[in-house]
């Protein structure tokens, strides 16, 4: 994920932000979240002590991982620490890569009717005789921390509070703690994935007054079949552009 944009970066010393020439014809400021990832850890750990000091339950995250790509077992490793940096309770469910599909959504209707599971997320890709829609859509919508449920999409396009997929709740986070103005500016989202790039120009584009405020900005969505010629224009006129694609070199995709 890269994020660019046209305003001056704020003091030399300020934590978490850098200065470079980008490929796009703007000075771009590089935006690290790592100091801003541990602030966030520490603002969410405080949430669920105070949640628990109230009496209540502490919240569990129920994950579930099929068959045995490295990559999916990473990522399930990395949230299960994060999970316990802040509190909360987490289990693995794992289920060899021939897992049927009616026996997931047994596992995600247990899930969605055991009390103490507070959030459910089921890892992906799934094997290719898996639904991964239909999974998804398994999940209780209160319970789908993925923000893949097709009431939460909804929820999301129609400016209503929802669970926000994870990147693209990080990046409006990112552009709201560092004062990025989005207000009638021109943004280009770069890649048009429903889990990113499209939820990241819903948040973007919609307006900053509904229940769930939105960027007001005129957002333009580029993606694989954009011609170059097109895709060099649209950076250069952008104020802010946000790369959601595998890579973007010499203005390709």
């Amino acid at each position: 994920m890269f994020l660019s944009t046209s305003y001056q970066p704020a003091t030399k010393g300020e934590p978490g932000l850098g200065l470079r020439t980008s490929g796009f014809g703007h000075d771009a400021v590089i935006i690290s979240g790592t100091e801003m990832a541990k602030q966030i850890q520490k603002e969410i750990r405080q949430g669920v002590d105070s949640w628990i000091s109230f009496g209540n339950r502490r919240p569990h995250l129920s994950v579930v991982l099929v068959g045995d790509d490295p990559a999916s077992h990473t990522y399930v490793r990395r949230k299960v620490k994060a999970a316990a940096a802040v509190g909360i309770c987490s289990e693995i469910i794992l289920k060899p890569k021939d897992v049927s599909q009616e026996e997931l959504l047994d596992i995600t209707d247990q899930l969605n009717m055991d009390p103490r599971v507070s959030g459910i997320l089921v890892q992906l890709p799934l094997p290719d005789h898996v639904d991964e829609r239909t999974v998804c859509n398994g999940i209780a919508p209160e319970k789908d921390v993925d923000g893949f449920h097709i009431i939460n999409i909804g929820r999301l396009c129609l400016d209503q509070h929802s669970l926000i997929p994870a990147t693209a709740s990080a990046v409006w986070e990112i552009i709201k703690r560092t004062g990025i103005e989005t207000f009638g500016k021109n943004v280009v989202v770069v890649g048009r994935s429903k889990n990113v790039g499209m939820p990241i120009a819903m948040l973007l584009h919609t307006d900053g007054e509904h229940e769930r405020p939105g960027g007001d900005a005129t957002v333009t969505i580029a993606h694989r079949y954009t011609p170059k010629e097109q895709l060099k224009i649209h950076t250069q006129l952008a104020d802010v552009i946000i790369v959601a694609a595998e890579s973007l070199q010499d203005g390709r995709i």
